[in-house]
């Protein structure tokens, strides 16, 4: 008797087990669902790339940094986002940080559980953009699509065909004294008027006329200063880059990029 009882026992929790592990990614999204804050809406306009208005209330899409206008793929970004989102229901999941100094709502935008702050990235229509590394989970994940769109080449991580994009190398990077050493490694000198160096979010450093020579370095220092042929000053800034992380873009005059580092 008591045997029968302990196979029945047996059988029982078996078929419990079984059970969960069928039904575990449906589960495991209840629990998270469940714990996770987010509120809904509807995507009544798409200012830009990275900002909505939902609610009637203006938000900004958490985690990423696209195109101003005026900036290459500024358009692009904005329509392609109105296309995913626009008079859309979306879940609106919160992060560390709740609003921005310009008193915008911060969120990670979904539609039917797709991340479309990421799909920016992915897209090449927006960089990363986690200026404390806050939700680190979510950085590691932008930062991977990131990565994956280089890859591919498209939009933002198009690759410059600049004949001198081969041949500027970075020699330093030094967010901590807030300077970039830039040397041209061709047998020839490189113009590189127009071009940019820009981090993570809005800040932009453009190239006046200069003409860096072969074999030539040239730092970028952040603050106020004389220009020279070795020293180009980035005015009116105390600083670019934070210590908790950031990333250096270089592009072209035509927007395209020549290198990426990032901490």
């Amino acid at each position: 008797m008591h045997s029968k009882k302990r196979k029945d026992v047996f059988l029982l929790v078996f078929l419990v087990l079984l059970l969960i592990a069928i039904n575990y990614s449906f589960l495991d999204k209840q629990i998270e669902n469940f714990f996770e804050e987010y509120e809904t809406g509807v995507v009544e306009r798409v200012i830009d790339g990275d900002t909505v208005v939902v609610n009637k209330t203006s938000v900004r899409l958490l985690g990423i940094n696209s195109p101003e206008k005026g900036e290459i793929y500024y358009t692009e970004a904005k329509e392609f986002l109105e296309e995913l989102v626009l008079e859309k229901e979306v879940k609106l999941k919160f992060g560390k940080e709740k609003k921005d100094r310009y008193n915008r709502e911060l969120r990670y935008l979904f539609v039917e559980e797709e991340n479309i702050n990421k799909k920016l990235v992915e897209k090449g229509l927006a960089n990363f953009y986690f200026p404390e590394r806050n939700d680190f989970f979510y950085y590691i994940e932008f930062r991977k699509a990131w990565k994956e769109c280089l890859e591919k080449g498209e939009s933002l991580c198009e690759k410059s065909l600049d004949i001198c994009a081969e041949c500027i190398e970075l020699q330093e990077f030094n967010y901590k004294d807030q300077e970039v050493a830039l040397q041209n490694i061709c047998g020839f000198s490189c113009d590189l008027k127009d071009w940019t160096i820009k981090d993570e979010g809005r800040k932009k450093f453009v190239f006046p006329e200069f003409l860096l020579d072969s074999g030539g370095i040239v730092i970028i220092n952040v603050g106020e200063g004389v220009d020279s042929r070795d020293i180009l000053y980035w005015k009116g800034e105390d600083y670019v880059w934070t210590e908790s992380g950031d990333s250096l873009f270089l592009r072209d005059a035509q927007g395209k990029l020549v290198l990426w580092r990032s901490y």
